[in-house]
């Protein structure tokens, strides 16, 4: 068996090559891909010694090897011809934003199953994955706490009907008590310290503003079909309960696990059936002495109120909002914004009068750089 890492120097990737490693040294790396980490890439192929590997920045190829022992270093058309002409067993999609789906459509198409962590794709290219069907020709695994946690759930109890509710849980991030007004100064360093999960710097400032959770509602409509008057975020700091699923006979089914994701992570290797070496995230009866929940209060976090006034049945307010956040957020680690701009800049991206066509992924790739240039030459960001 084998699997494909898209994105193996980051967050998720390293924590995935960390727990084959421990639990599953049978599953051979096939291949690595990473953006612009020349040095860390080099190390894992050295120790992991895949078949192949893929540097998306593709200027820093001079300084590779055309291969590193038995590795090749693919180019882009080499990687473009391997997935049209391969299958792998198991891939991990953990590109951050949009420009996966420069590639999401192959890897779909070359893998047998696909554990994804890219939400920005499915909130950008949802309606055509699910108008073309295409999560039906390829086992999909979400990978986010959150959707793993429902996937497992309808799974294993096949409770599709009859559903009148479903809440999708949000640690609040580093300042859920306190109101966004008071925020303007709070440092880049700050924003990235999540009180429960270990994650990238982007996930990280999305938990803290709840732009994480809304893209995740947006995910959830796509992956599971639920409609988006049919859900809803509560703030749960101890992060144990990551969904709720509430039938028409009042029962509500609450979907929970330590808030580690090595819990998602490995339940996909196992898609290998390759047997898991070691146990790992254990609950005890200290966690469940304290579960609170709380609504979203709009002082707190305004863009959760401003997501739910969007009209999310037309795909480009969703891809606006996915943009404005992406390119906010990026400003915001320049130091070139404030915090609190990060909401006012989102507001005005997903206000801009954009109409082209987002019927395919080409013209959604063609439409996300048609919004890069036009804030651009707005200069958006001068608030």
């Amino acid at each position: 068996m084998n699997i494909n890492i898209y994105g193996s120097t980051g967050f998720i990737g390293r924590k995935t090559l960390k727990l084959i490693d421990n639990n599953l040294p049978n599953l051979k790396i096939n291949l690595l891909c990473a953006k612009s980490n020349i040095k860390l890439l080099k190390k894992q192929i050295l120790k992991y010694k895949p078949n192949y590997a893929f540097l998306y920045e593709h200027e820093n190829l001079p300084y590779f090897k055309s291969k590193i022992g038995n590795t090749k270093i693919l180019n882009l058309d080499e990687l473009k011809n391997y997935l049209s002409t391969s299958k792998s067993d198991l891939s991990l999609l953990a590109v951050s934003g949009y420009k996966s789906l420069y590639y999401l459509e192959s890897i779909i198409k070359n893998t047998d199953n696909l554990g994804i962590v890219s939400k920005e794709a499915i909130v950008s290219a949802g309606h055509i994955f699910k108008k073309k069907k295409f999560f039906n020709k390829t086992n999909i695994f979400p990978i986010d706490s959150e959707h793993f946690s429902l996937f497992d759930f309808f799974n294993k109890s096949n409770k599709r009907k009859n559903i009148k509710n479903v809440i999708l849980t949000a640690s609040g991030g580093p300042f859920y008590k306190k109101k966004f007004s008071s925020l303007s100064n709070i440092k880049f360093s700050q924003a990235i310290k999540h009180p429960k999960w270990k994650m990238g710097y982007k996930n990280s400032i999305d938990s803290a503003t709840l732009v994480n959770k809304c893209l995740e509602l947006i995910e959830a409509h796509y992956l599971f079909d639920i409609p988006y008057h049919k859900m809803e975020i509560l703030i749960h700091p101890q992060a144990i309960v990551h969904s709720m699923v509430e039938f028409d006979n009042y029962v509500t089914n609450f979907n929970l696990f330590k808030n580690d994701m090595s819990i998602p992570i490995l339940n996909f290797l196992l898609c290998s059936k390759i047997k898991s070496k070691n146990r790992i995230g254990k609950l005890y009866s200290r966690d469940f002495k304290t579960l609170n929940f709380h609504k979203v209060k709009n002082d707190i976090f305004p863009i959760y109120k401003f997501f739910n006034s969007l009209d999310k049945e037309n795909p480009r307010n969703l891809i606006k909002f996915n943009i404005g956040n992406e390119f906010a957020v990026n400003l915001f680690k320049k130091q070139m914004i404030k915090y609190t701009d990060i909401y006012k800049i989102i507001r005005k991206v997903t206000s801009l009068n954009l109409y082209s066509s987002v019927n395919t992924i080409k013209d959604i790739i063609d439409y996300h750089e048609e919004i890069e240039s036009k804030i651009h030459k707005l200069k958006i960001h001068n608030l």
